[in-house]
């Protein structure tokens, strides 16, 4: 169940995306089951498996939010990208539709390009966006992909804060248990995603996990 999503992910998300899916998910479970803890400290252990279901719930909830949003963000920029190319098509020298593409890619291409050959490639980018026609913006398959990776990611986040009261009988132990499992999971995101950047995984991983934490603190105790 959770290959799925994680193969579907790295192939039509960025990684920055998929991490953010899944710490959403996993930070957002944390704060529900920290506070079934109040539950449980109040004698209300009924309550917690209630919680949750409507935490699951949740999540679901916002996994469909979030496909939706990366559709949108998705028309988003093809649509800018087509307002950028109508601004290098309409303009009225050569050396002005550079400009444009200069302005857009120079903090891109000024440290992958020397300097003496980023003029020329300006204005090579820019001849041929001037000869092709604009594209339409429109929603494509890869799209779909996207948001239902963005949707199982935030979903499957919460199951792991479920397994432990299917087979735990104390509320209270399996609570513990749950929470337990959710900050391993804010580590082991942080140290797995550490190998897409030049961070030390393990380092990666503590922060992640002690920032987590405090977020969630935060949260729940400005009542969220």
């Amino acid at each position: 169940m959770i290959r799925l999503p994680l193969a579907i992910a790295q192939k039509y998300l960025e990684p920055g995306e998929s991490l953010a899916e899944v710490l959403f998910g996993l930070i957002m479970t944390l704060t529900f089951t920290l506070g079934a803890g109040l539950l449980v400290e109040q004698g209300e252990p009924a309550a917690v498996q209630e919680l949750l279901i409507a935490t699951v719930g949740c999540n679901i909830a916002w996994g469909i939010i979030d496909g939706m949003l990366y559709v949108s963000g998705q028309i988003f920029e093809r649509a800018r990208m087509k307002r950028l190319g109508q601004l290098i098509r309409s303009a009225d020298t050569e050396e002005s539709a550079a400009a444009v593409v200069e302005q857009e890619l120079e903090d891109l291409v000024g440290i992958t390009v020397d300097e003496g050959e980023r003029a020329d490639l300006y204005r090579r980018m820019a001849r041929h966006v001037r000869a092709s026609e604009p594209r339409p913006v429109t929603v494509g398959r890869a799209d779909m992909y996207g948001a239902i990776a963005s949707f199982w990611l935030v979903f499957c986040a919460s199951i792991p804060a479920a397994l432990p009261f299917l087979f735990i009988d104390d509320a209270k132990i399996a609570l513990r248990t749950s929470n337990a499992i959710l900050i391993c999971l804010l580590f082991v995101a942080g140290y797995k995603w550490a190998h897409y950047t030049a961070l030390r995984p393990w380092r990666a991983g503590l922060v992640f996990m002690t920032v987590g934490f405090a977020l969630v603190a935060m949260a729940i105790a400005l009542g969220g």
